[in-house]
């Protein structure tokens, strides 16, 4: 995520939910219990659910643009990670009509968003189990706590679909946290004339009945957030980097001349950031340009393989998307609190670029950033341990988190540092990691003790005192 020139986006969702743990005993498991209630993320602990993880999401969606009404099935197929006599999946608003479990009627419950599910027969620890559930109504999207916008964001033609921390929750039911990650089919029906953009590869397009179906495909794991369905009158552009990855970029047309520069140097970007960060992670890539309301004030969102532009990107910013399809999007913090493993490297990534194009080196922005009042915005949380939703994405976690991986460079040497910036998203790829993790990666990678580096300026309270 990018939020320059705007606002970031996704700080967190203002949401006022009760935990719903069941205690019914309907179902045949001896001993089953009912599925916790959240993951313990501290930062966002009412999201996600236990005694479960999800492997594939097939949604198919009928949005409606004049009535602005979804009518969907999401059908989510998991693996048991304990007898479960009920489940909980994340779902905010929308009605839901129906819920079977591997083909049969299951009852089920709502309460803030959790939609409670007890299967008929129960789930056995380690079956691999279907839930189908059918549910419609007008998405509404969210607003975090500093007063942006997530969800499923209605426009004058259509919706714009960007999910962090927890708008997915706003338009499909699922398991809405980024330590769960799946593959992901779509199947999106829209009137004839607009178009429907998600995560992956376009594998049809048909028209009847003056409706048109697109059909997606995501197969690497993806974390829910990263989903998108976003639908409008775009211009779309379908080629092939000289490496032969293929492109997909749909541009809502007022914004297409101030888009075409930037975005004509995605496949450069794309081969740039593949030498500094090794292969590109995914079997596609692209962008989606679309025009948004005013409330809307955040910039860019790195949806996987298509980051999302809240109005026309600058070339630094399709840097940054571009960089967060390896630290983000493949490599997937395992807790909200480690995003700076995401917003650090992609503002890093700037950094690299904005040297490469004549400007300051990394030392240099670095520089400027230290030379900064102790009592500046950077410094007001440390990026390892934001403390609450709100620091989610806010200044420390990009810039110093940026610092960290600087100061990293200083110590290690530029050698080994290039040689991590490759390792680390290979050694996690489609997986998650925290910030312990890298440390210990960053180690075992040198004789260098790393040790206060890390407590002073990814842990430690205010401004550091040292450099090297």
């Amino acid at each position: 995520m990018n939020r320059r020139p705007l606002r970031s986006c996704g700080a967190t969702a203002a949401l006022s939910v009760a935990l719903l743990l069941s205690s019914c005993t309907n179902g045949a498991v001896d001993g089953g219990a009912a599925g916790a209630g959240g993951v313990g993320d501290p930062l966002f602990p009412a999201l996600g659910n236990g005694g479960y993880r999800v492997s594939h999401y097939g949604l198919d969606l009928d949005y409606d643009v004049p009535t602005k009404r979804l009518a969907a099935t999401a059908e989510i197929t998991a693996d048991a990670k304990q007898d479960l006599r009920s489940f909980q999946l994340d779902l905010q608003g929308l009605t839901v009509s129906g819920v079977r479990v591997d083909g049969k009627d299951a009852s089920f419950t709502r309460k803030g968003h959790k939609l409670t599910v007890r299967p008929p027969d129960g789930l056995k620890k380690g079956a691999k189990f279907r839930t189908t559930v059918t549910y419609g109504g007008i998405p509404q999207e969210m607003t975090d706590a500093d007063g942006g916008t997530e969800g499923w964001v209605k426009t004058a033609d259509g919706a714009f679909v960007a999910g962090e921390p927890a708008g997915s929750m706003t338009w499909f039911p699922g398991n809405n946290h980024p330590s769960d990650k799946a593959a992901y089919d779509f199947r999106i029906t829209v009137p004839q004339g607009y178009t429907a953009v998600a995560n992956g590869e376009l594998r049809s397009k048909k028209t009847a009945r003056s409706k048109t179906t697109y059909v997606w495909h995501n197969g690497e794991p993806m974390a829910s957030y990263l989903a998108t369905a976003t639908i409008g009158e775009f211009e779309v552009h379908e080629s092939r980097t000289p490496d032969g990855l293929p492109l997909y970029v749909a541009v809502e047309p007022s914004l297409a001349a101030e888009s075409a520069k930037p975005l004509a140097r995605l496949p450069e970007i794309l081969k740039w950031a593949s030498g500094q960060f090794g292969a590109y992670p995914f079997s596609s890539a692209g962008a989606i340009v679309d025009r948004t309301p005013k409330r809307v004030d955040w910039g860019a969102l790195e949806t996987q393989t298509k980051p999302i532009y809240a109005g026309a990107p600058s070339t630094k910013t399709v840097v940054h998307e571009t960089a967060h399809q390896w630290f983000g999007d493949s490599v997937t913090p395992k807790t909200w609190q480690d995003t700076w493993l995401n917003e650090g490297f992609a503002t890093y990534a700037e950094w690299l670029w904005e040297e490469r194009e004549g400007g300051e080196s990394p030392q240099e922005q670095f520089d400027a950033l230290y030379d900064t009042d102790k009592d500046d915005k950077v410094w007001h949380f440390p990026p390892g341990d934001p403390g609450k939703p709100e620091n989610v994405t806010g200044t420390p976690v990009y810039e110093r988190g940026a610092m960290v991986l600087q100061q990293l460079r200083n110590a290690v040497g530029d050698k080994t540092f290039f040689s991590i910036l490759k390792e680390w998203p290979a050694k996690y790829r489609h997986a998650n990691a925290d910030s312990e993790d890298f440390i210990t990666f960053c180690q075992e990678h040198t004789d260098e003790d790393l040790t206060d580096l890390f407590d002073d300026w990814l842990y430690g309270e205010g401004k550091p005192d040292w450099e090297y």
